[in-house]
């Protein structure tokens, strides 16, 4: 897989850090390339709901970093990105030992970007497609980090 450059790396990287919900529910950056990032989120039981599976937030919320990231490394340095909207289609239960969400450019506009969302839920060595959609994300000048 095609790695993003080291200054965008370190960009994504420095940003994912200062997400607060990333950092409690366990995600972590998996890859970084261009237009393509991928985030990792393992099984505890503080990320599953009633029935042990993965809860339908937890997997939305690492999906919607996955894209927004993905978008990010195609955005200028000085700019920043915030979702405009986003859907989400659950399609199997998600249990595993872990999740992964992959976020894909699918078309990168001067304002507007659009992105494809998957996550596979893997346990061993077997890995399923738990969940796909798309999200529209928009481009904005950097605020000054907190």
């Amino acid at each position: 897989m095609e790695e993003a450059s080291v200054d965008v790396q370190a960009r994504v990287r420095a940003s994912f850090e200062r997400q607060g919900l990333m950092h409690h529910l366990g995600a972590r950056i998996a890859h970084i390339g261009p237009g393509r990032v991928h985030i990792v989120l393992p099984s505890r039981p503080e990320v599953t709901q009633q029935h042990g599976y993965f809860h339908a937030g937890a997997t939305s919320a690492i999906a919607d970093s996955a894209g927004g990231y993905a978008a990010f490394t195609v955005f200028r340095e000085d700019s920043s990105v915030l979702t405009v909207e986003y859907k989400i289609n659950l399609l199997a239960p998600a249990e595993g030992d872990q999740l992964e969400a992959i976020g894909t450019v699918l078309k990168a506009g001067r304002t507007l970007t659009v992105c494809t969302l998957e996550v596979y839920a893997s346990q061993g060595t077997e890995r399923s497609l738990v969940a796909s959609g798309q999200q529209t994300l928009i481009q904005i000048q950097a605020r000054p980090e907190r």
